[in-house]
């Protein structure tokens, strides 16, 4: 009987959390891509509040969405078969293989993880027999020892599916020669021998000042590094965690709009389009003070709308937004923060906040949010309904618990002539991520605040989301490619150039 032929695979590997793991994952995605390769990205467990549903309606991470679309191919749960959505400091959400498997407090989740190997090398099986590589993206550092017995992302995988592994130090925070020395000094003779390569990331400067510290390193590792990979101003979706996405809190574009910086935030990567506009500043902020005067607020979404929403309340940011909606500025909610605007948010049962709880919402829109313990996880296409932005197309998905009820105008029609989201005045709310993705939505917007400020957006030429994602994939691509030494990772997954796998 034929085996079916199974995919190559690399592994990159870091020396902490924002080693720039994902990133080099994805650029290792699109080379490989370019050179002519079946490609799937594939992390076995993440962390993230930033998630995504597939078209098959499964959640999954949006890191391995992103370097999917890197490598150009469709994102799917494979990619990622255990997703944690932190809901409190000491518990997550476990999603696996796209589906709720339930709220779980971090030490149980560490007793039982080992029994998902099964779904995770079931899940990285069945891509490796459609693709030619797999780049695998591990998680934290490979020498975390309290946990390395029961690891199940970094080496503790790299020896289920044996695959080699490059292992990426951040020189950008400082002592990358300590961080790679010590990581590989604390990890076991068979696991050292699985690291193919150092990789040294996000450097600022002339490279030939590094080379003494390189050639001491290798010497002490007896391992060769691969690349000195520069900090690459690149504009591509990051992780929740660490994006400094969040800490922009100025801006000096004409139009300014402002994000609330809930503390549980979620997807905050629906507004990177609006982030590329010429006329539009984006900024997030956390109290009154930072919120002035903007030109538009966004309520974003959160994995727990009614404690996010009780700490508006309690910050005075609640006050300060219901004053500028009085006056007249244009309020925007997505997902959880849609919830957020309307009248009440019924959690009686205890599902969205642990505890059984009727809250009072803003009442900005004539809605009504009751919390069920079933998720709505769905790719969703409509056309925006209401003005001032009627007709815009929107491409994006849901992904939410709670039903809403709405007695108001709807925000727009999906294809299969369904109403959704809301609007009362110059308040607006919807459910759907990704709702800025297609530009329809965004023009409409920046022309309407072009409007009240008196401002002409007509000279102003908008790239397409979809456009400016493929040129900066292209870019992060060139970058990596031009600072590693692909021949040698080639080499360490077994492939001769031109060489295909499947």
């Amino acid at each position: 009987m034929n085996q079916t032929p199974k995919a190559k695979c690399i592994m990159v590997q870091g020396t902490m959390s924002g080693a720039g793991k994902s990133l080099l994952c994805a650029a290792l995605c699109r080379i490989f891509a370019q050179d002519g390769y079946r490609v799937a990205p594939f992390k076995s467990q993440n962390m993230a509040l930033n998630s995504f549903v597939t078209r098959d309606g499964l959640e999954m991470g949006r890191a391995q969405v992103v370097q999917a679309q890197a490598a150009g191919a469709e994102p799917d749960a494979r990619m990622n078969p255990i997703l944690l959505k932190p809901s409190s400091d000491v518990g997550s959400q476990v999603i696996v293989n796209g589906k709720v498997r339930g709220q779980m407090p971090a030490a149980a989740y560490f007793r039982m993880k080992k029994q998902l190997i099964p779904d995770i090398l079931a899940a990285y099986n069945s891509l490796a027999a459609e693709n030619d590589i797999i780049v695998i993206e591990g998680a934290g550092s490979p020498a975390e020892i309290n946990l390395k017995s029961d690891d199940i992302v970094n080496m503790g995988l790299a020896k289920l599916v044996n695959a080699p592994v490059l292992l990426a130090g951040d020189i950008d925070r400082g002592g990358v020669f300590a961080q790679l020395y010590g990581t590989v000094e604390l990890l076991e003779p068979e696991e050292r021998a699985r690291i193919k390569g150092l990789v040294i990331n996000k450097f600022r400067g002339d490279v030939e000042i590094l080379r003494p510290g390189l050639v001491m390193l290798e010497e002490k590792v007896h391992l060769p590094v691969l690349g000195v990979v520069p900090y690459l101003k690149v504009d591509i979706e990051d992780e929740d965690s660490l994006s400094q996405r969040l800490g922009t809190e100025s801006s000096v574009k004409p139009l300014d709009i402002a994000i609330l910086r809930l503390p549980r935030v979620s997807n905050f990567t629906d507004f990177i389009p609006l982030e590329q506009h010429p006329l539009l500043g984006v900024r997030y902020v956390q109290n009154v003070r930072q919120l002035g005067t903007p030109d538009l607020v966004i309520l974003p979404g959160t994995k727990n709308t009614v404690e996010d929403l009780l700490w508006l309340r309690q910050s005075g940011l609640e006050a300060a937004v219901l004053k500028l909606a009085a006056a007249g500025t244009p309020i925007l909610g997505v997902c959880g923060g849609y919830q957020m605007l309307g009248r009440t948010l019924d959690d009686s049962a205890g599902t969205e906040s642990g505890r059984a709880q009727v809250v009072r919402g803003m009442g900005l829109l004539p809605t009504e949010t009751v919390f069920t313990d079933t998720k709505h996880q769905t790719q969703t296409r409509a056309a925006a309904t209401a003005e001032p932005f009627s007709g815009a197309r929107l491409e994006g998905y849901e992904l939410h618990t709670g039903r809403t009820m709405v007695e108001g105008e709807s925000f727009c029609c999906t294809d299969a002539g369904e109403p959704e989201g809301c609007i009362a005045g110059n308040v607006f709310g919807t459910y759907l991520h990704g709702l800025f993705d297609t530009g329809e939505l965004t023009a409409k917007l920046t022309d309407l605040l072009c409007r009240r400020k008196g401002i002409d957006p007509a000279n102003v030429n908008l790239v397409p989301m979809e456009q400016y994602r493929q040129q900066q994939f292209d870019l992060l691509a060139d970058g990596v490619r031009n600072a590693l030494d692909m021949e040698a990772i080639y080499r360490a997954m077994g492939i001769e150039r031109g060489e295909r796998t499947v």
